[in-house]
């Protein structure tokens, strides 16, 4: 993806038949506890509160470098009992230029442990290490041998985007360069990048799916290394389109009903939206997919959910493969990426990773996501909240949270009589510095605001706009799900049909948390408030 070669001016401003090598791209749908692998349990060894020599904005659980910067996931794999997932990396930063591929791994999507770089930058004349895709090539489609780990990746050299080929015969640890790079040369396009790449196995070849511009070019090769284009899909009014995926999935878990999704980066400006991941479902024919209607949805809604990858889980039969996907997306925006107040790292950090279903929902097949069920393994005990009255009077305390970060779930609906125009909660707050998670009954949206969190004053207008979803009342009320971090909320609304995804910022230490209902009564008629322990990555010595 080509985003840190252009930082300086960016700053400015398939499941069913697709398996990755004979391997289906996933993970386990019963990966062990980190007590049964023997890491450690992070509620019995740091509790709920984030070590004393942790900067202010260090995440809890959600992932983050140790130090320098990071971007882009990579779509994780499963190989030798573990995942392997990787993100774009810059060591130089601010300084020096260009990404490689940072890799990580975990049992349960929860818990990390750092494995270093992956895929060094500017090793072969052809440029930084950007976005791809890495494959189990359990075939030996390519002649590297059996259960080799490929990477096609996009390489960038004085501005002209390739691909490249990366090899791994340690199962995923060190790549090293293909002879023949580049796989795929620049046919004289401005913008040629991010590979996905997938096994058709109904067709038995490799197929790749490759950001275009305002188009997604499709590709197949028999081997990995040799490339033929099959045809392209453009949609309108996206700008330019990274980030690409396509993948099948049934519909209401029904394995006889099935159906494409193709997603990709893109920006929703000409829909009053900024950056994140669109999504068509449609059909593929091994050559062209075809929309079944053309405009898009939207994966999140928020200020800070891009690059995402999916992926499926390996170990499931197959109708269970096709009912669910994983996902997990960078958050933050390349409108301000750069100015976040993180000293010891730069760039944000990820998502938690989200378990995805294709629900039909008011009559379209929608995605529908949520916490991954491996997060509860951090969550202690709840305090439950039930038939709670909010007027217009005053802003009413919540209990307060003791742990750095915690899961409030709340179902909310304005009282018959005197209904509320809106609900806020207020959540981080401290020294007059806040952020707002809602909704508002009247227009039927839940909505994040971040103009009164501790950076607001400082950053760009966009980072002050006011972030919505779609959310009408189901038997009467919202319900909505959030992760709140230390820097950042994820809110899933009723029962995940929408996601809103931002960092937000909160003064140092500010954990406060309360709930007003503007011009009228709502009622809380459940909330539950539950602490979620620390999860540290875990790093080598030194």
């Amino acid at each position: 993806m080509w985003l840190i070669a252009a930082l300086a001016s960016a700053l400015a401003l398939v499941s069913g038949a697709l398996v990755t090598g004979g391997i289906r791209d996933g993970g386990p749908s019963d990966a062990p506890s980190s007590t049964a692998t023997g890491e450690p349990d992070p509620r019995s060894a740091s509790g709920f509160t984030r070590p004393a020599e942790w900067s202010p904005y260090r995440p809890a659980v959600h992932l983050s470098p140790h130090e320098h910067w990071m971007n882009d996931p990579q779509r994780p794999f499963w190989l030798d009992g573990r995942w392997h997932y990787y993100y774009l990396y810059n060591a130089d930063y601010p300084e020096g230029n260009g990404t490689e591929w940072y890799h990580v791994t975990s049992t349960d999507l929860v818990h990390w442990r750092d494995e270093g770089v992956a895929i060094d930058k500017y090793e072969n004349g052809l440029g930084d290490i950007e976005t791809g895709s890495a494959v189990v090539d359990t075939e030996n489609t390519a002649g590297f041998g059996p259960g080799a780990v490929i990477a096609i990746v996009t390489q960038q050299h004085d501005g002209v985007q390739r691909q490249s080929l990366f090899v791994s015969t340690d199962g995923g640890y060190r790549f090293e360069a293909y002879a023949g790079n580049p796989v795929m040369d620049n046919p004289g396009e401005a913008h040629w990048r991010d590979p996905k790449v997938v096994w058709d196995d109904a067709r038995g070849e490799w197929l790749m799916v490759l950001a275009e511009g305002h188009r997604l070019g499709f590709y197949t090769s028999p081997d990995l290394t040799s490339w033929t284009y099959r045809s392209a899909f453009e949609p309108d009014d996206l700008g330019i389109l990274e980030c690409p995926d396509l993948f099948q999935m049934s519909i209401d878990g029904d394995p006889a009903n099935t159906t494409w999704v193709l997603a990709a980066g893109a920006n929703g400006a000409a829909q009053g939206m900024t950056t994140g991941t669109v999504y068509w479902t449609g059909e593929w024919d091994g050559r062209a997919f075809t929309a079944a209607e053309p405009d898009p949805a939207w994966l999140d809604r928020g200020s800070d959910f891009y690059a995402t990858v999916t992926w499926d889980d390996p170990t499931l039969p197959e109708e269970a493969r096709l009912a669910s996907r994983y996902a997990i997306g960078w958050l933050n925006n390349w409108a301000y990426a750069g100015e976040l107040p993180t000293a010891d790292w730069h760039g944000g950090i990820d998502s938690v990773v989200r378990e995805l279903t294709l629900d039909t929902i008011d009559g379209r097949p929608t995605i529908r996501s949520s916490p991954v069920d491996a997060l509860e393994r951090l969550e202690g005990r709840t305090e439950a909240i039930g038939d709670l009255r909010v007027t217009d009077a005053a802003r009413t305390a919540l209990p307060q949270p003791a742990s750095d970060a915690y899961r409030l779930q709340v179902d909310v609906a304005p009282v018959p009589g005197d209904p509320a125009a809106e609900v806020r909660f207020r959540i981080r707050e401290g020294d007059d510095a806040f952020a707002t998670v809602g909704v508002d009954f009247a227009e039927g949206v839940a909505f994040v605001a971040r103009d009164a969190d501790a950076i607001a004053g400082s950053m760009p207008e966009v980072y002050r706009e006011v972030r919505t979803a779609p959310a009408p009342l189901r038997e009467g009320v919202v319900t909505l799900d959030l992760i709140v971090d230390v820097s950042s909320v994820e809110v899933f609304v009723n029962g995940g049909e929408q996601a809103i995804s931002s960092v937000v910022f909160g003064a140092p230490g500010g954990n406060g948390l309360s709930v007003e209902s503007i011009g009228g009564a709502t009622e809380l008629r459940s909330a539950r408030l539950t602490p979620l322990a620390v999860a540290p990555i875990a790093r080598a010595a030194g």
